[in-house]
């Protein structure tokens, strides 16, 4: 259902606010000369709603010269258009390249702000995975992308709304951070205790197994 926008907001295409959009490209995975090299390259697999901060696959500049990739300027808008990631989107926090299946807009920075349209896309996904799904490959496109309209507010307000945002994401993202930590002291602990045998009797001293047995430290 669709909600009436507030006053000076906008439905506006997503090729409106760009000043550019553009999929990548990949090297031939047979020429080893194309990868090991330096130069940052995003697979779509990468792109789950988050920053991208370095990649999982790097190529050389003959590989570049050699694809259709390209160069993505930092703090630009990623989606995954295809794949167990499509409808999903990224912010690249460093300058990359991307894999074919990545389309990477470049947005009007006098028209919108970057970190309000990741979190205007996010909040698409299950309409953007539903409009993938529908077409005969599953797959979305570089044009559909374009048209796609989303509502946007006067840029002040862009900047606030993505500000909070930002501060939530941050703290879920610091709260995972630890949960992971408490996870793998969890383990850590399991592994001591219950395999080694290594834990502390009554009178705060570890035990330790030797062959089986229980003995004191």
């Amino acid at each position: 259902m669709k909600h009436t926008l507030p006053k000076e907001w906008q439905r506006v295409r997503l090729g409106d606010i760009a000043l550019k959009i553009f999929s990548g490209g990949t090297p031939q995975s047979t020429k080893e000369e194309y990868y090991q090299g330096n130069i940052p390259w995003l697979n779509t697999g990468e792109v789950k709603n988050t920053r991208i901060y370095q990649t999982e696959k790097y190529i050389t500049e003959l590989g570049l010269q050699n694809s259709s990739a390209k160069w993505v300027k930092i703090d630009s808008v990623i989606i995954a258009l295809y794949g167990a990631t499509a409808g999903k989107v990224a912010i690249n926090k460093i300058p990359l390249t991307t894999n074919q299946a990545c389309c990477n807009i470049i947005l009007n920075s006098k028209k919108a702000y970057y970190e309000y349209i990741y979190y205007a896309i996010s909040n698409a996904y299950l309409h953007l995975f539903s409009l993938a799904s529908g077409t005969a490959r599953s797959n979305l496109s570089v044009s559909l992308i374009a048209d796609y309209k989303i509502p946007l507010p006067p840029l002040a307000a862009q900047n606030n709304i993505a500000r909070i945002l930002s501060v939530l994401d941050s703290k879920i993202e610091l709260n995972n951070r630890i949960n992971k930590e408490l996870e793998n002291l969890a383990k850590l602990l399991y592994t001591r205790y219950f395999v080694e045998f290594n834990f502390p009797n009554e009178q705060g001293k570890p035990y330790k197994s030797s062959g089986g047995a229980m003995v004191y430290n």
